[in-house]
């Protein structure tokens, strides 16, 4: 399946019913009287979470949603139907902006969430409504309201435990394809990964999820590269692992460059919490492995993992280190979440 996070989609809500103008004309009723009924109200544009879903593929093919519109009233005192409700699925973690992209009007972060956006207009008043002593027979009935209207952008963030960061070839992909089911796409050039990957990891009964996305280079929270589209998908996380590829000539300049596009980019990615592996430990020796590590050390770090995701070096440590870092609980909201990466404290060996 295609990924798809952002989509611009048109939707309405349906018109209500046009009011009606009758009189009743029944036998050994002398004068009859007015019998119009009243007009259906027009359907709503209903927004739900479906938890099935992990992309709007689905809106890339559809853009236009219009809600049916409520029935005419009719003779009789024969209310018109109202319209049924149009109801549009969507992930868990998506927002629905204004057309500025920048106004959230509704932010999906649990399954069963549903919000009625636009509401449908009220059906107009039949002719019945408006007799009385001094106008016993009234000719005149109310239209049906108009629906609204809007343009709206919706907008995935994925909802995940750890979020997967480093530069381009750090290891990301092959790290997610070991510790979890997913199989991304996975090269020897950069730029492998061109869309966020999803895999759950399990431990002692327990699960967390992981999210990958492109790897990020110098200026990439002002759009270079592919990494500034999708640092969104990571600001729901709890926690941030840093892989950085101990073969490059200096490692901390890698930690810095990330480091300073996720502060650049602001929605709090810098102030998570997070964990930092030396990655493809295989290809180095022990002397340069612990070289490296104490340079990481003088950047504040307090522990470097060390990983190789060929040979499975340090994997079982770092899997480890991540679950007792992210404790998760299953069913958990994302309030609950928000105020248990508060109280959790980072993870020491």
């Amino acid at each position: 399946m295609k990924f798809l996070d952002q989509a611009k989609v048109f939707v309405k809500s349906g018109k209500g019913g046009n009011g009606c103008v009758a009189f009743r004309r029944e036998k050994y009723i002398e004068y009859g009287g007015p019998n119009g009924g009243d007009g259906g109200r027009g359907g709503d544009v209903v927004f739900y979470t479906d938890p099935n879903l992990n992309t709007l593929i689905d809106f890339r093919y559809r853009q236009h949603f219009k809600a049916p519109v409520g029935q005419d009233g009719q003779g009789k005192d024969r209310a018109g139907k109202g319209g049924e409700d149009l109801r549009i699925a969507v992930p868990i973690g998506t927002e629905i902006l204004a057309e500025d992209r920048e106004t959230v009007l509704v932010d999906f972060t649990e399954a069963g969430q549903e919000i009625a956006l636009l509401e449908g207009g009220n059906g107009g008043w039949g002719n019945a409504r408006f007799k009385s002593s001094t106008n016993q027979a009234p000719r005149n009935a109310n239209p049906g309201q108009p629906g609204d209207e809007r343009w709206v952008w919706l907008r995935l963030k994925l909802i995940a435990d750890v979020g997967l960061v480093g530069l381009p070839n750090a290891g990301k992909s092959t790290f997610l394809s070991i510790v979890t089911s997913a199989r991304p796409k996975i090269a020897s050039y950069p730029f492998t990964t061109l869309h966020p990957n999803l895999g759950v990891a399990y431990l002692d009964g327990r699960e967390i999820v992981l999210a990958d996305i492109p790897g990020l280079i110098e200026g990439a929270h002002e759009g270079s590269g592919l990494g500034a589209r999708f640092l969104g998908h990571i600001e729901r996380c709890r926690a941030l692992l840093h892989l950085i590829d101990g073969t490059a000539d200096d490692v901390v300049s890698s930690y810095r460059t990330v480091c300073a596009e996720l502060a650049a980019y602001g929605a709090g990615l810098e102030g998570k919490t997070e964990l930092v592996a030396l990655n493809k430990c295989d290809a180095l020796s022990d002397e340069e492995i612990t070289e490296k590590k104490e340079t990481l050390k003088n950047e504040s770090i307090d522990h470097v993992f060390e990983l190789s995701g060929i040979s499975g070096h340090g994997r079982s440590e770092l899997l480890r280190g991540l679950f007792d870092t992210v404790p998760t609980k299953r069913g958990a909201t994302m309030k609950d979440n928000e105020e248990k990466k508060e109280e959790t404290a980072p993870w020491t060996p």
